[in-house]
């Protein structure tokens, strides 16, 4: 669609500055997929079929003409449909293909969408994992939660009957439904960024300094995804409002959606690089600190366990063609995407220590009646000046 528009765009160009010519009978005019130029009357042009139609065509390429009269063009002969015929079945095995693609990633995002529910509400329930780190994991587990109910109600809108023609469909709701699926795409990767700022935050000054670090990196998360997606809605609507907005291929605003992510992963990369350096240097049984070693340690598999989550291939991928490897590409960001929240749940909440912790205290204080004994009990560690101190488990 996006070629078509410039096809037409400079088709109109060229016939605003022949408008002082000698008039012709026939006028230069756009028929939605080829450019007819002038013609006298009399006269019969012969044209090639649009280039776009090519990679879909079932037999080598035909000509379409038109005749110039005193009353006009005459409609082309033969039909566009005959002279540029076009596959419109897809085959049985690519059918196939993409309904298993589809019932894997269903799969995936409902198991997904399931998991990071229980993970949120076990963050949230216990007062004791009440930190900014967890607050951090709870607002990450909201992206990958808000990504999958996007890419639902996306195919909801986009695939609602089998007889659409995605070519001409234009609706308020599904230019809705790709833009908030897009917002979410780019609030996930962002968040990823944020867990990776906030333990270079941690590792690089006092936990104090970490917490007045936090809302800096909220109001980050959300709000530089939400600056490029209004930016892209503005292009979006001004100068390429075409079919549902999920066309991206040779779009340069689609550079505003991917840009930033492509930078986030560059800058992940960077960043983990440097908190492995930091988290080697720190766990040396040289320099290490007996008090703060176990949270170095926790920290250092936070983030190895981050290091395959963070979209790699996304870089690989957005810089070749939109259509190049696409059963590849399906394959990473559909099917192995659909279950990475499942993944941050599990490593995140599930498997993790300080949580199995307090759902093994909560779980013997109901058991043997000891929930009282627990809200009293203050939990404390040595310091390195020798006074006590109250902590928590984050």
């Amino acid at each position: 669609m996006t070629e078509l528009k410039k096809k037409e765009a400079e088709c109109l160009e060229d016939a605003e500055e022949h408008g002082n010519a000698t008039p012709a009978d026939c006028k230069r005019t756009w028929d939605k997929l080829l450019c007819w130029p002038e013609a006298d009357a009399g006269e019969t042009l012969a044209l090639p079929c649009p280039n776009i139609l090519f990679r879909f065509m079932k037999e080598p390429a035909g000509i379409v003409k038109r005749n110039c009269t005193k009353k006009g063009w005459s409609d082309p002969f033969p039909p566009y449909h005959i002279a540029c015929p076009v596959e419109d079945e897809i085959p049985l095995e690519e059918q196939s293909y993409f309904s298993t693609i589809k019932i894997i990633y269903t799969v995936g995002y409902s198991v997904s969408i399931t998991s990071l529910i229980i993970a949120v509400t076990v963050l949230i329930a216990f007062r004791r994992l009440r930190c900014p780190r967890n607050y951090i994991h709870v607002q990450l587990f909201f992206t990958f939660i808000l990504k999958a109910i996007a890419i639902f109600v996306k195919d909801a809108v986009l695939f609602q009957e089998e007889d659409i023609d995605h070519c001409s469909f234009s609706t308020t709701e599904c230019k809705i439904s790709v833009v908030f699926c897009h917002y979410f795409m780019m609030t996930n990767f962002m968040w990823l960024l944020v867990e990776a700022l906030y333990l270079n935050c941690l590792l690089l000054s006092s936990l104090s300094h970490g917490r007045r670090y936090f809302w800096w990196l909220v109001l980050f998360g959300w709000g530089f995804p939400t600056f490029f997606t209004l930016i892209w809605i503005l292009a979006k609507f001004y100068f390429e409002d075409t079919a549902c907005w999920d066309i991206n291929q040779g779009s340069p605003y689609w550079w505003l959606i991917k840009g930033p992510i492509i930078i986030s992963v560059g800058v992940n990369f960077v960043l983990f690089t440097n908190i492995i350096r930091i988290l080697l240097k720190k766990l040396d049984p040289r320099q290490i600190n007996f008090n703060n070693s176990s949270q170095y340690r926790r920290l250092s598999r936070s983030t190895l366990l981050l290091i395959p989550l963070f979209g790699t291939h996304y870089i690989v991928f957005n810089f070749l063609p939109e259509y190049t490897s696409l059963g590849v590409r399906l394959y990473l960001e559909l099917c192995i995407g659909s279950f990475q929240g499942f993944i941050v749940a599990v490593l995140y909440c599930f498997l993790n220590q300080e949580v199995q912790t307090e759902i093994g205290r909560r779980w013997h204080g109901k058991r043997y009646g000891l929930m009282r004994a627990w809200r009293r009990t203050r939990w404390t560690v040595p310091s390195s000046s020798g006074v006590k101190m109250t902590t928590s488990v984050c």
